[in-house]
């Protein structure tokens, strides 16, 4: 009778063990996520680049980091920073639209906006106001306003606070990226590339830091262990799509696009097959065409890449 406990504990245990393991294994495949090929997986078009920088006579010889793209019915919009090489004027705002997508026609006007320094911009339509995030001189970012596209009116620096309301600690904070969502804003920055900070806003005018730690840094990971910074952010399904760029160089000489998700906009997960563009192809933004997402990258010359086929 002993012995026939004995066994009949053993395998109560074991049962129970089973149980126990094949729950733990449920629960974390639950929270494993189901990416979608058609955001990620991507072939560069045949004639690429699709635009870039002109010639030294002008002030955009050279395009620089991101520039942003917004597709409003048959029409392509562009917005890009340009410069010249060694000149004092700074960081120019640049607009030019196509009709596809891949034959761009500069603004007749350009530079359409003069007045400060704009660079790394990222544009969102709320209602009928178009407001544009971008870095500003000495990489402070700023906020400006259109309702055309063309004529842009500055709004001043972002009022960036800490969860207990200080502002925020003096320094570069720059390539803002913002997403909008149920009467609220939401910001994510980075300071010196160093890592991903997120703060929200009900007014545009003052943003609280969620939390006062990064929501996304460096590594372990060697394709972004020196650098790294979000350009837009996309749902789909529920799931929230990161695009940033990433460095594993110290010298910052070469960048590749990358992809992190979330369910909550603060916890993030960091794609297993990361890097999704190498070779320099940064700056990596997605824009619907009206049938599938084509992938952008814009540093330092914009290229596109269509989705690969999957059965």
């Amino acid at each position: 009778m002993r012995i026939i406990h004995v066994l009949s504990l053993f395998f109560m245990t074991f049962i129970l063990g089973c149980s126990t393991a094949s729950q733990e294994s449920s629960s974390e495949g639950s929270t494993t996520t189901a990416y979608d090929p058609t955001l990620i997986d991507f072939s560069p078009y045949t004639e690429n680049p699709v635009f870039g920088g002109t010639d030294s006579t002008h002030w955009d010889e050279r395009i620089r980091e991101r520039g942003y793209i917004l597709k409003e019915g048959d029409t392509y919009h562009m917005w890009y920073t340009g410069y010249q090489e060694g000149a004092e004027k700074g960081m120019m705002l640049g607009y030019a639209s196509s009709p596809d997508g891949l034959s761009w026609t500069r603004h007749p006007d350009n530079p359409i906006y003069t007045e400060n320094w704009v660079e790394d911009m990222m544009v969102i339509k709320q209602d009928s106001i178009y407001h544009m995030f971008a870095e500003g001189k000495n990489d402070i970012a700023h906020r400006l306003t259109s309702t055309d596209r063309i004529h842009w009116e500055e709004q001043g620096k972002l009022d960036i606070r800490y969860t207990n309301g200080e502002a925020l600690s003096p320094g570069p904070f720059g390539t803002p990226t913002v997403w909008f969502e149920e009467d609220r804003w939401y910001l994510f920055y980075e300071r010196e590339d160093t890592g991903i900070w997120l703060a929200t806003s009900e007014d545009l005018e003052v943003w609280t830091h969620v939390q006062d730690d990064p929501v996304l840094t460096m590594g372990p990971e060697s394709y972004d262990q020196y650098g790294l910074a979000v350009n837009q952010i996309v749902k789909k399904d529920g799931i929230y799509y990161a695009y940033y760029h990433g460095t594993e160089l110290e010298d910052w000489s070469r960048w590749t696009t990358n992809l992190a998700t979330s369910e909550d906009l603060i916890h993030w997960k960091k794609y297993e097959q990361n890097p999704i563009m190498e070779d320099n192809k940064s700056s990596g933004l997605l824009v619907h065409d009206g049938q599938q997402y084509r992938l952008y990258t814009m540093h330092p010359e914009v290229h596109v890449h269509f989705p690969e086929e999957h059965p």
